[in-house]
This record gives C-alpha cells, sequence and structure tokens, in this order.
C-alpha cells in the first residue's frame, strides 16, 4: 500500500511528516527538466555547427563529450547545488531527500542520477513510472538504490511569530552576512521543524525537551556557524529563537537591533 506522507520518528519520540511527491508531479517536474536540458543541448550542437567548419572532426568528437556530460551532470550538479532541486523540482516544489530524513549525501545524488538511465527504459521513463506506482513511498529504481525520496514543499503560511518571539534582542542580527548565509543554507524543513519545536515545547517530557533542542543547535551550527560574542550565554531554547527570527522575520533596520530595554 503507498503512503502519501512519511513519518520521521526522532529518538526524542518526536515524529514529523512530509508529503511525498507523486508520479504525476514527479513526472511534470521531469518533463521541465528535460525542455531545459534539450534547448541547452541544442545550443551546444549550434555552437558546433559554426566553429566546426575548420574542423568538423574534433569539434564533432568534444561535442559529443559535452554532450554526454551535460545530459548525465544536469541532475547531479543541480541536484547537489540546490539541495535536491532540480529547475524542474524547484518549479513544481519538489525536493529530493533521504528517505531517513537525514542530511542528503552526495553519493546519494550521483547514484540516483546515474540510474536514471535504467529508470528511462524503455521510454518515457516506462520503468521509473512503474517502480513509483508500485513502491510504498513512490520510489523509482534511483531512489530505491540510492535511500532516497522525493517530498512536495509545501508553501508555509507566514507564522504568528509572537507566540515564540517576545522580541527580545537577537545577538544573530549583529552578523547580516551569515544571517544572510543561514537563510541559503537552511532548507524550509529546518525552518518548520525549529518552529514547532518552539511552538511544541511544553509538550514534551523534560529531558526530550532538552535533547531536542540540543540536536536543532547542532544541526544549525553546522549549517552556519556565529562566532562566540554572538552565542555566549545562549540557552539551546533561546538559540532556537534567534534562529526561527532569521529565517522567519523580513530584514529589520539597525534601529531595530538594538536591545529592548526592560520593562
Amino acid at each position: 500500500m503507498r503512503a502519501n506522507t512519511l513519518i520521521i520518528r526522532t529518538p526524542e519520540r518526536i515524529e514529523f511528516s512530509l508529503a511525498l511527491a507523486g508520479p504525476v508531479t514527479r513526472f511534470l517536474a521531469w518533463l521541465i527538466d528535460l525542455m531545459c536540458l534539450t534547448a541547452g543541448l541544442v545550443l551546444i550542437w549550434l555552437f558546433a555547427l559554426i566553429v566546426g567548419w575548420a574542423a568538423p572532426d574534433f569539434v564533432f568528437a568534444i561535442a559529443t563529450l559535452v554532450h554526454f556530460a551535460v545530459q548525465i551532470g544536469y541532475g547531479i550538479a543541480t541536484e547537489w547545488l540546490w539541495r535536491g532541486q532540480t529547475f524542474g523540482k524547484r518549479v513544481m516544489r519538489l525536493r529530493v531527500m533521504d528517505a531517513s530524513g537525514l542530511r542528503l549525501r552526495f553519493s546519494q545524488i550521483a547514484i540516483r542520477n546515474l540510474l536514471r538511465f535504467v529508470d528511462s527504459l524503455p521510454g518515457l521513463y516506462l520503468v521509473g513510472g512503474s517502480a513509483c506506482l508500485l513502491t510504498r513511498r513512490s520510489q523509482r529504481l534511483g531512489d530505491l538504490a540510492a535511500s532516497t525520496i522525493v517530498v512536495r514543499q509545501p508553501r508555509f503560511s507566514e507564522p504568528d511569530l509572537r507566540q515564540v518571539l517576545p522580541g527580545k534582542y537577537n545577538s544573530f542580527r549583529d552578523h547580516p552576512h551569515l544571517a544572510a548565509r543561514l537563510r541559503q543554507r537552511a532548507t524550509p524543513q529546518d525552518a518548520a521543524v525549529a518552529l514547532q519545536a518552539l511552538l511544541r515545547r511544553d509538550d514534551f517530557d523534560p529531558a526530550a525537551r532538552v535533547a531536542l533542542f540540543a540536536d536543532l543547535v547542532r544541526h544549525f551550527r553546522e549549517l552556519t556557524p556565529f562566532p562566540q560574542e554572538a552565542t555566549d550565554g545562549l540557552a539551546d531554547e533561546q538559540y532556537i529563537r534567534n534562529v526561527v527570527d532569521v529565517l522567519y522575520r523580513p530584514q529589520v533596520s539597525p534601529r531595530e537591533l538594538e536591545p529592548v530595554a526592560p520593562a
């Protein structure tokens, strides 16, 4: 039986759900990628025809190598640089993830893309599409080999940050270049998990609450380490409040960065 969502359970017995992408939306994303790839390959061969009059055999050989490099490397390069997304997946709001919810590794991206040739047999991704229909988590053969899944990214509504951000001074905003790097590196799932942890913090057992926020701090520190003067004296929950403030609030003016005097 196929599942529409993937439930990830943390060691602290906290559950998060991810919406799995179905074969139709994945096929549409592939069509968009195919059009982008075809346009790029056409430009390569047009360039080869224009400059190939002097040494046609040499230019044809180089163009053939570039053709296959682009055809194979497009998915690997875009999914690595855009953290699990190609141009088509961005348009369709899809993302490749590790099947266990862990950080996506380059080896997984390479394996799933190298097996596209098998999934595309005998044409129009018949093998891969059939695997998506038959597997529980809508995985093609490349996903099964790489232990990856493709999830849908819904548009997140603007949360009511007053519930978790009581207007305290955020030392992270003293380092705007690092705040911008954090916004760039953190995925929407990262932001959503951090926000939900703050909103549901009173529902957790004390030990699970401490462990959860420690894990979140460790994760965000790996994404973007802030200098010691910005993190000294911060409890783990305040650290995550600062992270959520950076990820969800719009840019603020320098005047707003001044500490709020106690009432």
